[in-house]
């Protein structure tokens, strides 16, 4: 089956946040006290999550991604994964981690048949890392980049987000990682969401900025949201992410579920449908009225966001 939006793209991506709980209380994702921790009961159960994949993959969805929160502190992730590929060992099932928890379990997610990983990591200096994260070491994830690399995943994404007056210095430093490793780097524009939404606007920078540092590099493809790049004689690829500055709206494929259960249509809007307590035909509805409720595109631009919730609630 597939299943088309309103405006007649094709959805087939579903982003599911498995925990809002992380780590790390990085300074755009997070307030520096962290968030009112939800009550167990609240929160959808792996055997929930894995019926909501297989209404959504009912309706045509092919590709999942697991998110968080960091989705390695959510205990039956592994459970997860085998029964999400049980549902049909073709869907692409990827995670999206801070990579600080990964070197231990890098083989066993490959093991239950997680296809992708992309791992955040937004600076390469111990202590402009330790500034964003509020704790954190980037050796810890360059640890977890390796381990996942040996145990074979040969498609890392490492996803930076552009931090004007913090990490801008090192883009240089963060595109050089893709010289002698096959790993794709994308720079991603921070978005005013969550603790973000009331920075000053001069504390956001675009994509521009790397693509000044790309001239030589040819462009491979559109790759979803992203532009990629590879320069000469580089074994990775550049990425390009640009809600703020290129809205990727027309070409968005995708739906979100809260890890308590709330489909979001658009990550921007506080739209949002309750799929809690819905079994068979009902949760196929419930998806695929969100799915046509999904909004022609966000407003970044024009109006401060109307969801309430942290990036660590939405599941990015």
């Amino acid at each position: 089956m597939i299943m088309q939006d309103s405006f007649g793209r094709t959805i087939q991506y579903l982003r599911l946040s498995v925990t809002d709980l992380c780590n790390y209380r990085c300074i755009y994702c997070m307030p520096q006290e962290g968030v009112c921790k939800k009550s167990h009961a609240d929160m959808l159960t792996i055997e929930e999550m894995t019926e909501i994949v297989r209404a959504a993959h009912a309706l045509g969805i092919n590709k999942v991604r697991l998110t968080g929160g960091e989705p390695l502190v959510r205990k039956g992730l592994l459970t997860l994964c085998r029964s999400i590929k049980m549902i049909d060992s073709t869907i692409e099932l990827g995670i999206t981690t801070n990579g600080s928890l990964l070197a231990p379990v890098a083989k066993e997610l490959k093991d239950t048949g997680v296809d992708r990983l992309n791992i955040s990591l937004d600076s390469l200096d111990p202590k402009t890392f330790n500034e964003i994260t509020r704790g954190g070491d980037p050796q810890d994830v360059l640890r977890g980049i390796e381990a996942a690399r040996h145990a074979g995943f040969d498609n890392i994404k490492i996803n930076t987000v552009l931090l004007k007056d913090i990490n801008d210095t090192e883009l240089y430093d963060l595109i050089h990682l893709t010289k002698d490793n096959a790993i794709h780097v994308r720079f991603i524009e921070l978005m005013p969401l969550g603790v973000a939404k009331n920075w000053e606007r001069d504390r956001f920078m675009t994509t521009a900025v790397i693509e000044s540092m790309l001239q030589n590099a040819e462009l491979l493809r559109i790759d979803g949201v992203a532009r990629v790049y590879r320069l000469p004689d580089h074994k990775g690829t550049i990425g390009l992410i640009c809600p703020m500055s290129h809205s990727f709206c027309p070409s968005c494929n995708k739906i979100r579920v809260t890890a308590d259960g709330k489909l979001k249509p658009c990550l921007h809007s506080d739209q949002e449908i309750d799929l809690r307590g819905l079994q068979g035909k009902e949760l196929i509805e419930a998806i695929k009225n969100g799915i046509l409720q999904k909004p022609q595109s966000h407003q970044f631009g024009s109006a401060i966001p109307s969801t309430p919730r942290y990036m660590n609630e939405i599941g990015g």
